[in-house]
Formats: structure tokens, sequence, C-alpha cells
């Protein structure tokens, strides 16, 4: 198990990781399969694992204090979860929620490694501090997005998001779980769906999206 973990990783982190690193993550990680709807870690739990994406797409969101959820960013395939790094340093639970977009396989490696890590190998000190800088933009690109653009545009662009990390222009979704992934009603969702195939930047399938407009 341990060569096939090993072959996988090297597939995504080769440029990132030099063998030695890769090595360890294969010998110390756990290989997860985490089917689509599925929670990776969930808001106000403890997590104690560093998540390496081998395959798939996972969508992240935060929730108020009402419960209402807000999709942040998506993490794709040679992706980590920064967040599980503050929970290394400052021992919290969770502030957020990590779910599969679809059918997903990541690596897991327990938290235990991430001191020795970080002082051995100047490969991973690097990608823990890129990761931070990715994160951060998207944070920022989100609360800009909240900040200062109209619903239309928001939902065009959580589409384009989604196409891309997706790799695909066809979407597999439902009103109703865009309108929980972007806070606002299905009603409005439907109604700004309609008025983006009017003009043209998307086509209404059921329970699917064609994105035109990239």
């Amino acid at each position: 198990m341990d060569n096939i973990i090993k072959e996988k990783l090297k597939g995504f982190f080769t440029f990132q990781f030099e063998d030695e690193l890769i090595n360890e993550i294969a010998n110390t990680g756990e290989v997860r399969l985490i089917k689509a709807g599925e929670i990776l870690m969930d808001i106000n739990h403890h997590v104690n694992f560093v998540p390496f994406l081998l395959q798939g797409v996972f969508k992240v969101l935060s929730e108020d204090k009402n419960g209402n959820e807000i999709v942040m960013y998506f993490l794709e395939r040679g992706d980590t979860c920064a967040s599980t790094f503050i929970n290394f340093v400052n021992t919290e639970k969770s502030k957020i929620r990590v779910i599969a977009e679809i059918d997903c396989e990541v690596v897991l490696v327990s938290l235990d490694h991430f001191d020795n890590w970080m002082v051995k190998y100047k490969s991973f000190r690097s990608y823990v501090i890129e990761s931070y800088n990715i994160r951060i933009k998207e944070m920022i690109e989100a609360i800009d997005t909240l900040a200062f653009m109209q619903m239309d545009q928001r939902l065009l662009k959580y589409l384009r998001d989604r196409a891309q990390v997706l790799r695909e222009t066809s979407i597999s979704t439902t009103h109703q779980e865009i309108a929980y992934d972007l806070n606002t009603s299905r009603v409005v969702v439907s109604r700004l769906l309609k008025q983006l195939e009017n003009e043209g930047r998307i086509i209404l399938n059921r329970n699917r999206i064609e994105v035109i407009d990239l």
C-alpha cells in the first residue's frame, strides 16, 4: 500500500516535495476515499490530520451564528487545507466545513508529524507558507465578492469557479444547492439563472448547468 500511495503522491507533489518527504508521507499517511457530499472536516470539530488531495474537489464553507452557510473557496488536487495548520498551532476547533464536491481521494497524515517536517524539510515549509498565501488571497476575494458584487455577479463567479476546479463546463447541481452555497433563496437563484441564460452566459438543463461564459 505504501508504494501505491507513494506513486500517487509523486504524480502531484514531485515538483514540491523531495523524495524523502514523499516517502515519509507515504509511510505515515492513510488513503481515504470521500464520496461526493461527504464531509472531510466539520465546524466545531477537532482536526488532527493534514489532508493532501490526490483526486477530486472539495468546497470549503463558513457558517454564521444562525447556521447560514456560504462557500469561501474550493480545493483541488495537489492542494491541502491551511486551516488544519492553524489547528496544530492553536489546538482550536475547526471554523470551516469541508465537503466533497465530487468523489475524492486524499492522503491523511497525523498533525504529530507537522512540527518535525517544518524543521526538517524546506519544501514542506514553503508548501505551508504558499498554502496560507493562496487561502488568504481566496478569503480576501470572497470578502470582496460579498461586499462589492451584486448577486447576479456572485452567481456567475460561483459557476465559473466550480467549472474551473471541476475542469468541466457542465455542472451537476440544483438551484437549492446553489442557494445554500451563496446564502440566498432558491427563488432568487432560479430568477438569476434564467437571466444569465437569456444573456447567453449559461444553458439550463434539469439538475445541470452548462457554463458558456468562462
